[in-house]
């Protein structure tokens, strides 16, 4: 095998030598309205081109040399240990087979065993916040982060956003190093671009590569519209365990957060995928100011134009932009003058060339912000100036822990004695009713609630994760289908409209 590659490998750079020998015989010739390239074979090219390539042969516009780059970078970026330690009961027996069959004992005590992950994050700023992927702390009891000194420092999550697979961690320390925000609006593709993190536990690992796409959307969604996917695409290697990490331009800025990539073996295979910072720093200025995303919404339900449906491709002009199929039940800019059919092809000026690229632009904002939209109209350009709201249809802030406020209830998991008194295996009991949502349904103290959303509840953060995921917009449902009964054992199922 590795001679096959090495091989191949002097197949391709012979190619490249020979390409640009015969890159560097040509010669240019430049008439008034066309240029005409004698190739060094001879054979004139004649095609119309508006201008000669000046500077053809002379040294790269860019500086490809990394080492500054990769000095500002590596000591910003960490190493993530997340451990969860196991939900097993510690006290349950289990017979060991071998023990049985020589006849050793019958029953030993079963340990529970942690799972480990590991990841990468970056530090944004000198009192140790700490960005890096939901995906990377997700479910963790335990959070270590290594710096690139190889200090080690407990970390807390200040809040995560699985809708853009973005998460905020703190860790007690000062005077640390940081990578300062870039633009990655302004990134261009084919512009060199560097990921560092930490694949397969290889610290501040640093690799190369080129900006191959921007607003690569459909990579990881599996259909769930609430994800926002608007990634920039880099051939920079990028592994498991660099999730989180940096990608920085040539000046050391940070542009991105390398969060996922695109393979059939688990493994980097030429396509690495990261999160623009333009989405993933408001993302962390909301969680840090809030605690939650402050999420806007055009009530708009979007696509590339060429997969407009049949009976609107007639009208449908413009090939690049996000195609409006329709809207939601509250939307502000169905209320503004956009329609179905129309083109969105830039906001507020920036053009867009895709659904997945207007996403990006919209997540910039807050709900109460106003923006202009471009639209095509069957080939006529239309403006219109719309207020984002949230996915309640407001302006107002949301703020983590509002879904209990709201809710006006306490809860409780139901113990090992209350399942097996009313035969359940899963639930929570409403331990108490103030003034809210569940008291407005008649929902009463003593009610085990069952299943919300088709969803089963063991606790009741899987109750709050819920309503928080309705207030947030991270989900198309507007309100909870409660089902559960009452100790006597009458069984009652309540509907909650959380769009009020």
């Amino acid at each position: 095998m590795k001679t096959i590659w090495k091989n191949m490998l002097g197949a391709i750079v012979i190619a490249a030598i020979s390409s640009g020998v015969a890159i560097g015989a040509s010669t240019y010739y430049m008439s008034q309205n066309q240029a005409t390239t004698t190739f060094s074979s001879g054979v004139e090219n004649t095609f119309k081109q508006p201008y000669k390539l000046a500077g053809y042969n002379a040294v790269a516009a860019e500086n490809t040399d990394f080492t500054y780059a990769a000095e500002k970078a590596v000591h910003g970026v960490v190493h993530i240990k997340a451990t969860q330690n196991s939900k097993g009961n510690s006290d349950q027996q289990y017979v060991d087979p071998f023990e049985y069959f020589f006849g050793f004992g019958g029953r030993s005590q079963r340990t529970p065993q942690p799972r480990v992950g590991a990841g990468s994050g970056v530090i944004i700023s000198t009192d140790g916040y700490i960005i890096t992927n939901n995906h990377v702390i997700d479910g963790a009891d335990e959070l270590e982060v290594t710096l690139n000194d190889n200090r080690k420092f407990e970390a807390k999550v200040i809040g995560a956003d699985p809708t853009t697979d973005i998460a905020l961690l703190k860790i007690e320390a000062d005077d640390l190093p940081t990578i300062p925000f870039g633009d990655s609006e302004k990134l261009k593709v084919g512009e060199w671009v560097l990921a560092v993190g930490n694949p397969f536990n290889l610290t501040s690992t640093v690799t190369a590569g080129i900006v191959s796409a921007k607003s690569r959307g459909n990579i990881g969604a599996g259909g769930d519209r609430s994800k926002i996917e608007s990634f920039i695409q880099t051939d920079a290697a990028v592994n498991p365990g660099n999730s989180g990490g940096a990608l920085v331009n040539t000046k050391g800025e940070l542009v991105g957060i390398n969060t996922a990539i695109y393979s059939e073996t688990g493994s980097y295979a030429g396509y690495s995928f990261a999160v623009p910072i333009s989405i993933a720093g408001k993302v962390v200025n909301d969680l840090k100011e809030f605690g939650t995303v402050q999420r806007a919404v055009l009530g708009v339900l979007i696509q590339d134009p060429q997969y407009a449906p049949d009976e609107d491709k007639a009208k449908v002009k413009a090939l690049e932009g996000a195609y409006v199929g329709g809207f939601a039940e509250r939307s502000t800019a169905k209320e503004a003058g956009v329609e179905q059919g129309d083109v969105i092809t830039a906001v507020n000026g920036v053009k867009v060339k895709s659904a997945s690229a207007l996403q990006e632009q919209i997540s910039k904002y807050r709900p109460g912000d106003k923006v202009e939209l471009t639209i095509d109209r069957n080939g006529s350009t239309k403006k219109y100036t719309v207020e984002l709201r949230n996915a309640q249809g407001s302006t107002k802030v949301v703020k983590s822990g509002d879904g209990t406020e709201i809710m006006g209830g306490a809860f409780k998991a139901l113990s090992n004695e209350q399942k097996r008194k009313l035969g359940v295996s899963y639930g929570i009991e409403v331990t108490g009713v103030t003034n809210g949502k569940l008291q407005s349904a008649g929902i009463k103290k003593g009610f085990i609630i069952m299943i919300v959303n088709n969803q089963k509840i063991s606790a009741p953060e899987d109750f709050e994760k819920i309503v928080d995921s309705i207030l947030q917009g991270r989900t198309e449902d507007q309100g909870l289908f409660i089902k559960g009964f009452y100790p006597n054992g009458r069984t009652k199922y309540y509907a909650i409209d959380l769009s009020e």
